[in-house]
């Protein structure tokens, strides 16, 4: 690969974080620079982002409850969002050719309704991107946005076939066989321990079993990868491997970035068609809203799921492949659709930036929705008569959990937002509840219990410890103590200047409690203590 490549992407994912974007609007970028530089794609750095796609669905499948697909805000949510988006997408593009705009004056009532299809999907790589960075997949509204980003991705899968008219082989019936055999690879999974065989095992099923093997048979190989990570994501080991193929998936998505810019150059003309389709996200946004409330969901469940969803979709360029290859679009689209996903990326970052803002102010203009209505799987919390509450019941916090419960005999509630932790720890006996702590709302309904006089910040991500800290501050009804656990040492100050009463460097407190419990076997405890 071109090392002008490399260099773009650092120098522009440093520029978006000096302005404060994220570095992902610095690489789309970087893509139109070495674009305007005379740079072309390049079949490396094609395979590169593919490789890209593939890990993210892959780790998608890793961490998602396949029951999330069946609730009714989901698949419901996702058609009727599909055909009122392409319906939406039809009305600005008949606007756009009645301004008078160049491109669009020969365009016919098909083609446009062809386009608005494209406009009408949201970008996975994107959100799911914006999600981990923010530690909100596994929030009640990440899910539901993953949710109708793979529903979206079904409905591509069958566009594809029917736009090719290429059927899947006959041999794709014997897919189904994976199901049994899922038991088979989670036990290999098991076997291959937490090294560098756990990571490779896991490339291995996403870029073979799951890409290479889906794509031999005619089905779409991204969609091959997510169903292989559906097979594991029960496993115990599964969160460990997704977290492990974590920055190997993020370096290569850099690609797949740059990729986006180096399409072709647009003109004039095409920028402007570009913006008036961009022009359109807050209506896309806004119809995603008003059928999420459809569902009752709770008011930041469906505004912060539908701004996560205000952008156009990758996926529009791969329509916009197969009509140009068809005769049905000119190339010139390719290249304005290329141009609008970029800017709706920018434009959705900054969006999502004031995601929580926004959701304050536009809930207190909603009507309410009483309790009772509101969706089971989206109702707050009720913490009863907990003493002390631990955010995060991962290794550190099942740790934190049990010590509060059995050696200082208090009364413990542990919170998770992830589903599969939840119901497992339950059933080991924990005292254990679903729930988002970078939800503003629970943290209301986390104050309601005077009884708390201790939270302990166990959440693996620093982000969601800030959050949780700042919502603390916000409510001055609060006077317990506040415990947080830091993974890097310079997390340790902004931890402190948001008022946590003490902060802890994980590895630092487990190099000491190695050292004293070393020093107690060898009888040096009390002798140590006379010489401090």
């Amino acid at each position: 690969m071109e090392p002008a490549f490399l260099v773009a992407a650092f120098l522009g994912g440093v520029a978006a974080l000096i302005v404060r974007l994220p570095p992902l609007v610095g690489f789309l970028a970087a893509g139109y620079v070495l674009n305007a530089m005379g740079y072309a794609q390049t079949p490396l750095l094609g395979a590169i982002a593919d490789i890209g796609v593939t890990l993210l669905l892959f780790t998608i499948g890793l961490k998602l409850d396949i029951r999330t697909l069946l609730r009714g805000a989901v698949w419901g949510g996702a058609s009727v969002h599909l055909l009122a988006s392409t319906v939406i997408m039809i009305g600005v593009l008949s606007l756009a050719k009645l301004a008078g705009l160049r491109l669009m004056q020969d365009e016919t009532l098909t083609t446009m309704a062809f386009l608005g299809f494209a406009l009408s999907f949201s970008s996975t790589v994107f959100v799911i991107k914006v999600l981990d960075k923010r530690s909100e997949a596994q929030t009640a509204y990440g899910r539901l946005a993953i949710g109708v980003l793979i529903m979206q991705d079904i409905f591509a899968v069958v566009f594809i076939t029917a736009s090719t008219g290429e059927l899947p082989s006959p041999w794709a019936l014997l897919l189904l066989g994976l199901i049994p055999a899922a038991p088979w690879l989670q036990r290999l999974l098991d076997a291959m321990g937490h090294g560098e065989m756990q990571m490779l095992f896991g490339m291995m099923l996403a870029l073979v079993l799951g890409y290479g093997l889906f794509s031999a048979v005619g089905i779409k190989g991204d969609l091959g990868a997510l169903i292989i990570g559906l097979l594991l994501a029960p496993h115990p080991a599964a969160q460990n491997l997704a977290r492990t193929l974590f920055n190997i998936k993020e370096l290569l998505l850099v690609g797949f970035f740059l990729n986006i810019g180096l399409i072709a150059m647009p003109t004039l003309n095409m920028l402007l068609i570009a913006l008036v389709l961009v022009a359109a996200l807050p209506l896309k946004a806004i119809l995603y809203q008003l059928i999420f409330m459809l569902f009752h969901l709770r008011h930041r469940t469906s505004i912060l799921a539908s701004l996560s969803l205000a952008n156009f979709s990758e996926f529009g360029l791969i329509v916009e492949v197969i009509a140009v290859s068809n005769g049905w679009l000119s190339d010139e689209w390719l290249v304005i659709l290329s141009l609008a996903v970029a800017i709706s990326f920018m434009f959705s970052a900054i969006l999502n930036s004031y995601s929580e803002a926004l959701y304050r102010y536009l809930s207190e203009h909603l009507p309410r929705i009483p309790k009772a209505d509101l969706d089971p799987s989206d109702r707050p919390i009720e913490l009863g008569d907990a003493q002390a509450v631990v955010l995060g019941m991962g290794r550190i916090g099942r740790s934190a959990y049990q010590r509060l419960q059995k050696h200082y005999g208090l009364n413990v509630l542990g919170i998770d937002s992830n589903p599969n932790s939840v119901k497992k720890l339950g059933e080991k006996g924990y005292n254990i509840m679903e729930g988002d702590a970078v939800d503003s709302d629970f943290w209301d309904k986390l104050m309601v219990s005077p009884s708390i006089k201790l939270v302990v910040l166990a959440m693996p991500h620093h982000a969601g410890n800030l959050f949780a800290l700042e919502q603390l501050q916000d409510r001055d009804e609060f006077e317990g103590h506040i415990t947080a656990i830091v993974e890097y040492p310079d997390e340790i100050k902004p931890i402190q200047e948001l008022g946590a009463n003490a902060v802890y460097h994980i590895y630092d407190e487990a190099g000491r409690s190695l050292a004293d419990s070393a020093a107690r076997e060898a009888g040096m405890i009390s002798h140590l203590d006379q010489l401090g």
